[in-house]
């Protein structure tokens, strides 16, 4: 009987995760903005707007961490929790980095949409 190597289905697993993950949260945004009439409060419509600049965040974030160097451990299992927590990690970082230190994107956005709606 010969062994069957499933060393690369934890990659793939975890590609598979993070794209759906990133298609869920660019979907929730999509039905947001659709909601976004004349039928929307400010609140509603300024609350999306930041979603989005979290969710830019988020993806600036990680192009980032790309970009540095890595140690290899080894231990498969630990980097892949190290990766959940990471990633988990980051949307946090963008999502009270829009809160607190916003880059003006949701305000550029919801201004926008505004200007759209009304006229």
């Amino acid at each position: 009987m010969s062994s069957i190597d499933i060393s690369g289905l934890s990659s793939i697993y975890s590609s598979y995760m993070n794209e759906t993950s990133a298609n869920a949260e660019a979907e929730k945004l999509k039905s947001v903005a659709s909601k976004a009439g004349s039928d929307s409060t400010d609140e509603e419509l300024m609350d999306a707007c930041k979603q989005f600049e979290a969710y830019f965040l988020e993806q600036v974030f990680k192009e980032m961490m790309k970009t540095v160097p890595t140690a290899d451990s080894g231990d498969k299992p630990t980097s892949n929790l190290v990766d959940f927590f990471k990633e988990n990690t980051v949307q946090e970082i963008a999502k009270q980095s829009t809160e607190t230190n916003s880059l003006g994107l949701a305000q550029m956005l919801y201004e926008q949409m505004k200007r759209n709606i009304e006229g």
